[in-house]
Order: structure tokens, then C-alpha cells, then sequence
């Protein structure tokens, strides 16, 4: 379960605690979030921290969202660590991902410490990078980190070559966030949110055919593609409606994708994306 929507939208708890409580009921095992998130991290906290053995629980930091000194700065990541538990009602995270920095930041290696003190201090089981293209690979590369949250999608393949092998040859947890493109093709129209804008205007070159069928279909086969990757261990999706995650896992019956059209969206990809098509945070 990805957290921003339920954050952006302001969602109130009571809504959250049937979303996420039916969930975990039936089984969902995973809770995605961020400190910049709005009140996400608060609306977790406040509904199922009670239950917090029955689901792995990821946050990031990076971003200053309301604390005083700067974006990744090394005092501010610690300060947005110890707000996170408290936000989430929790003693520990089992992942802290570091927030889409830049491999700049990265190569510097102050603010990998901060997770790893915090690793240390049990704040958090595991540590790894959020992010997209050269920052990502360089973050795989170091060997700093247990885990990669990257975007992959229909619209977004750039890191099934560049670093999802070289996730899987060190044995890292590989989590996708943006998994269905944002449904970007949904409206037949340009999405409002200009979050999407890029994914819809790649899905325009690419004219995938099976983004003609019924758009409950269109979208499990998005899904089942994302997570018929080699080396994908888990997909985020996020959303506000209490009915809808049901909805989403019912779209996974069907299983992985067939291999045959597998390798017609790969070569699809192949044949239409430009250099500029890079992974989009």
C-alpha cells in the first residue's frame, strides 16, 4: 500500500483505519510512506500502529517538509527520522529509504551515515535509496544499501537494464513505486496532474494496444507487467478508496504476464523510447 494519496488528500482517519484495517485483514503485509507525504505518516499511525507485527513498514527521508534546516541536510535527516517513528507510532521501520537525492549528495556519503546510525540504533531494520536513473545505480553500486524503491511501469523501463541486475546480483530488496504509469491513459484525455504528464505523453508514442481494452483490464495487464519483471519483489500502489486496493489485488488473479506479450511491451519499449526517457521520480 502506497501512502501519498491517502497524505495529499487529506484523508480522515476513519476512512484510513476501514482502508488500511480491511487490508491488513485479508492480507496486504505492506505499508508504504514518506515524510513529505502531507499527514500520511500520522493517519498510520493513528490506525493501525496497534498492529504494527502484521505489516513491514517503510518510510523515507530527505526532504526538511516543516523542520527548520534544510533538505538533506545531515542534522535535519535525523531529526525526520525520529519525527517518522513518532508520526508512525512506532519504536522502528523496517526500511528507510534515502529520498530521491542526487548522486552528488550520494557520493559525498554524509548522508548515507545518518541511515546507517539509524540502522544501528535500531530505529530501522534496513536502509536504502528512492530514486531514478544515474543516482539510482550509483546508489546500487556503492553497496551502502539493502534496498531500491524505483519507478517502473509500462511507460517507465529504463531501470529493468540499468539497475534492477545489478540490484538482483547484490541481493537487494527491489520495491517499484508508480507501478500502472498513474493510469495515465485512463481519461483518454491529458491527466490534469502534470505528475502524469510525462507518462501519458510516452504512452502516446508507444500506443500500446491493449490500452484500447476496458480500462479495468488495461490496467491489470499494466500491473502484472510491472511485477512479471525479474528481480521485483513488491509493487506500490497507493490509493484513498477503502474499496479499491480489493479491487487491484483481484487484477493480479490472472497471474504474471504471459511471456508473449511480456516481450511485446519490452520490445514495444525497445523500438519507441528515446535517450531522454529516463526513470521518472
Amino acid at each position: 500500500f502506497g501512502g501519498a494519496e491517502i497524505g495529499f488528500q487529506q484523508a480522515i482517519p476513519e476512512q484510513v483505519e476501514k482502508l488500511l484495517g480491511s487490508a491488513l485483514d485479508a492480507g496486504l503485509n505492506v505499508i508504504d510512506t514518506a515524510e513529505c507525504y502531507n499527514i500520511s505518516e500520522e493517519l498510520i499511525g493513528k490506525t493501525v500502529s496497534h498492529r504494527r507485527d502484521e505489516y513491514y513498514l517503510f518510510t523515507k527521508c530527505g526532504h526538511a517538509s516543516g523542520l527548520e534546516l534544510p533538505d538533506w541536510d545531515p542534522a535535519m535527516l535525523e531529526q525526520s527520522i525520529d519525527r517518522s517513528l513518532q508520526r508512525l507510532k512506532t519504536d522502528y521501520v523496517d526500511v528507510i529509504h534515502l529520498h530521491s537525492c542526487s548522486e552528488e549528495l550520494l557520493r559525498r556519503g554524509e548522508v548515507i551515515q545518518v541511515l546507517q546510525r539509524a540502522k544501528e540504533k535500531g530505529k530501522t531494520r534496513y536502509i536504502g535509496y528512492s530514486g531514478d536513473h544515474k543516482a539510482a545505480l550509483y546508489a546500487v553500486q556503492c553497496g551502502a544499501f539493502d534496498s531500491l524503491e524505483t519507478s517502473i511501469n509500462i511507460a517507465d523501463q529504463e531501470a529493468i537494464d540499468l539497475t534492477i541486475p545489478e540490484a538482483t546480483k547484490r541481493g537487494m530488496g527491489v520495491v517499484v513505486k508508480r507501478p500502472i504509469a498513474n493510469a495515465a491513459w485512463k481519461t483518454g484525455e491529458k491527466p490534469e496532474n502534470a505528475y502524469a504528464h510525462t507518462y501519458w505523453e510516452r504512452l502516446i508514442a508507444l500506443n500500446y494496444e491493449f490500452l484500447r481494452a476496458d480500462i479495468r483490464e488495461s490496467i491489470g495487464t499494466a500491473l502484472r507487467f510491472t511485477l512479471s519483471i525479474p528481480g521485483v519483489h513488491s509493487a506500490i500502489v497507493g490509493t484513498a478508496n477503502p474499496d479499491r486496493w480489493i479491487e487491484n489485488a483481484k487484477l493480479l488473479d490472472a497471474g504474471l504476464l504471459p511471456e508473449l506479450m511480456y516481450n511485446s511491451i519490452r520490445a514495444r519499449w525497445k523500438e519507441v523510447s528515446g535517450n531522454d526517457w529516463i526513470g521518472q521520480g
